[in-house]
């Protein structure tokens, strides 16, 4: 078990560690932790330890190779205003995979990363305000 104080680290497989590095750094708020590019870097935001590891990084080599490509799983990065980030990352010349969803939990909107991994961008729903009693 790890203790409170340590990251929750995710593994992307990804093609080119450089890249990855540049995107999550550029546009998703991480900071570069350590690189060993092109094997293997790795990017922090808050709790989250992104592992971004190339085809030569021993996480890449323990994958089984029918286990490749991204999925449906993906990191959930909780945003204040989805709409600016949405504009600001379209603006960067990102694109989105489909439109925003809205839920009863808020609202979200799925990117990809430069190898295809996903990054799900979530607007939590805000409470209204309790009516004033008197």
């Amino acid at each position: 078990m790890t203790g409170a104080d340590e990251y929750a680290s995710v593994r992307y497989l990804v093609d080119d560690v450089q890249a990855a590095v540049d995107f999550y750094t550029t546009h998703l708020g991480f900071r570069l932790n350590t690189s060993a590019a092109p094997a293997f870097a790795d990017v922090v935001r808050g709790p989250l330890r992104l592992l971004l590891s190339g085809s030569a990084s021993s996480g890449a080599r323990a994958t089984p190779v029918d286990a490749t490509g991204p999925g449906r799983n993906r990191i959930h990065l909780v945003v204040d205003d989805l709409d600016a980030d949405i504009a600001r990352l379209h603006d960067a010349g990102l694109s989105f995979r489909g439109e925003p969803v809205a839920g009863p939990g808020g609202r979200q909107i799925l990117l990809a990363d430069p190898a295809g991994n996903l990054i799900e961008l979530f607007q939590p729903a805000h409470e209204s305000p309790a009516a004033p009693t008197g």
